[in-house]
């Protein structure tokens, strides 16, 4: 696995994109600071700008390095749960949506926890589909277009039936909660 981590990291480090698996299904990421490796994600995926995108983090204090500190933090269940928050800064701008928000995820997969613990920021996590199609379950459903577009595919549980989705949490303004997902 560390092999992995190390190639996948070369590749951020670099404003590469990884497609990898993730705690929930595939995914393709990229550092979420980069608005270029971003904008690649977008195209790979055919996918409107408008459309949002979550962000891996390793634990509660990098959330709050991109948001609002005083915001509630959250943690359920042992289920993926992404959170949308409000007053998010310093992620790519096409990242953050229109009204400043823009969601995160506490990764609790060995792979990628580890993988965004190393790299020291949050990492991308999209489906890997092209917008509007199927989500893949399996490696072997990704389309080849998407394969062939990213700069690395991560060598891990490429056998692995994988169709998990994250509950979607938002944090209102006035610090309710309202579920997306």
């Amino acid at each position: 696995m560390q092999n992995e981590i190390n190639k996948a990291l070369e590749v951020l480090k670099n404003g590469g994109i990884i497609l990898y698996p993730t705690d929930t299904i595939w995914g393709i990421g990229c550092d979420a600071r980069n608005a270029s490796a971003v904008e690649r994600i977008f195209d790979i995926k055919k996918r409107a700008e408008s459309k949002a995108m979550i962000s891996l983090v390793c634990n509660t204090e990098m959330i709050n390095e991109y948001t609002n500190s005083d915001q509630l933090q959250i943690s359920l269940s042992d289920k993926p749960t992404s959170v949308i928050y409000q007053n998010v800064n310093s992620l790519a701008n096409n990242l953050i949506a229109k009204d400043k928000t823009a969601a995160f995820r506490i990764s609790k997969d060995k792979f990628c926890h580890r993988l965004v613990s190393e790299f020291g920021f949050p990492i991308v996590s999209t489906s890997a589909n092209i917008s509007g199609k199927n989500l893949p379950k399996e490696f072997s459903e990704i389309h080849t277009e998407i394969k062939d577009n990213v700069d690395y595919v991560v060598n891990l549980r490429k056998k692995e039936i994988m169709d998990k989705v994250s509950e979607i949490l938002l944090i209102n303004k006035d610090g309710s909660i309202k579920k997306i997902r």
